[in-house]
């Protein structure tokens, strides 16, 4: 009699996880990706390197000549479809959510949200994102330019602080913390960030006009699909 409960509450359990889900034990780790051959790795570092060149139209080609079934060729075409401001981007993410590489699609959703302005939006996915990878300094970074957006400051310093510890000469991150303090007109600790991160006087400028920008009230209306590339300008160093 026992047995049989038992093997009744299993099959209780797998029934409800598997209502239009993955089965429970697949909740327990993300799935392996599958295994690339030689030909499709060198595609893939070609897509990346064209891409990584600001050729998209290119690179996106290039992946176009590979499998979909790929988690890896869909990820990169939605970067690529994100970066071209293509609504192609966001489908491919979600198709990635609870995969092998669902933190990177968690992230990627975060980017999309946060280029439009969403930043309530933008911090859920940026926050599971970190979760799944803690370690990924530019998740950490990503969801400290949301955190600034909101001028949540407490918040957006223990985010870039983490991001330049995980990855030294983070000058990503780094011209971030220096957009905080030059919001807070901290300028000695903000300068003494630009000399230890060997930031350049562009860069230097560049945190200082977005300092500025926050300290300007946003209009109170939701962003249009005219209106993103303005709400992108305004924040801290834009997440690519």
């Amino acid at each position: 009699m026992k047995v049989l409960i038992v093997m009744a509450s299993l099959l209780l359990l797998g029934g409800c996880a598997t209502d239009g889900q993955a089965p429970w034990t697949s909740l327990l780790s993300p799935a392996s990706c599958s295994k690339l051959s030689s030909e499709q790795e060198l595609a893939l570092n070609l897509a990346d390197d064209l891409a990584n060149d600001g050729k998209l139209h290119a690179s996106l080609a290039n992946l176009q000549s590979l499998p979909d079934n790929l988690s890896e060729v869909r990820l990169r075409k939605a970067k690529v479809y994100r970066l071209l401001g293509r609504n192609e981007a966001e489908p491919l993410y979600r198709s990635l959510i609870g995969g092998c590489l669902n933190a990177e699609a968690e992230h990627g959703l975060g980017q999309l949200y946060a280029a439009r302005g969403d930043n309530g939006q933008a911090q859920a996915h940026l926050q599971r994102a970190a979760r799944l990878a803690p370690t990924d300094e530019k998740i950490r970074n990503d969801l400290g330019v949301v955190y600034l957006n909101q001028l949540r400051l407490d918040d957006a310093r223990f985010e870039f602080l983490t991001a330049i510890e995980l990855k030294q000469n983070n000058q990503l991150a780094a011209v971030n913390m220096v957009t905080l303090l030059l919001y807070q007109n901290n300028w000695p600790q903000a300068a003494e960030i630009v000399s230890r991160a060997k930031l350049s006087p562009e860069q230097f400028t560049e945190a200082q006009q977005r300092a500025e920008k926050l300290k300007t009230p946003a209009p109170a209306k939701p962003a249009t699909g005219n209106q993103v590339a303005a709400v992108s300008d305004a924040l801290p160093t834009p997440i690519k």
